[in-house]
């Protein structure tokens, strides 16, 4: 088979442009709002289907064995939604079946730019299920938190899972966080 001699380079050029934008098209989807911030998910982590309505995007993150996995789950309510800053801590730290006292109960409160931060760090038996509904309890969990606040309607942002394994993502975990604010 003979080939045109205008047939290669156009095939080369539209090859190249192929794998150009295939690179672009898997972090086309890397950064995503919830509220009036953008996060940037960490490459490692994966997208999941959210499994609930109040969720504006879910991602899990595993270890490179895949024998532990955390969540992490992103909600925005709107203004006046969810209640307030202490209402959520309070109500992340009695998830867990131990007394406050007793579950390395950290709360955190930092700026970015104009934004107001609050982390919740928590560990025991995390006590998972929907607010009032039947929980199952999953124990030695930790529960890392960010509670965003807006005047748009403050976005809260948790990962649970194993204790060891959250632990070891918690930098990640607060990079995203941080990095969703504007700087100005």
């Amino acid at each position: 088979m003979k080939l045109n001699s205008t047939f290669l380079p156009r095939f080369f050029w539209l090859a190249a442009l192929i794998i150009s934008t295939s690179g672009l098209r898997a972090e086309e989807h890397a950064t995503f709002p919830v509220g009036e911030f953008i996060f940037t998910r960490p490459v490692k982590w994966e997208w999941v289907e959210s499994t609930s309505k109040m969720r504006k995007a879910q991602l899990k993150v595993t270890d490179a064995a895949s024998k532990a996995s955390a969540d992490v789950a992103f909600y925005y309510f709107g203004t006046n939604g969810a209640g307030g800053v202490q209402a959520n801590v309070d109500r992340w730290l009695g998830q867990f079946a131990e007394p406050k006292d007793q579950i390395n109960a950290k709360v955190e409160h930092t700026t970015v730019g104009k934004t107001k931060l609050t982390y919740v760090q928590a560990e025991g038996t995390y006590n998972s299920g929907m607010p009032g509904g039947a929980v199952t309890p999953m124990p030695d969990y930790a529960l890392v938190g960010a509670i965003l606040e807006s005047d748009q309607g403050n976005v809260y942002v948790r990962m649970t899972g194993p204790k060891a394994f959250v632990r070891s993502a918690v930098v990640d975990f607060k990079k995203m966080i941080e990095d969703g604010p504007k700087k100005d």
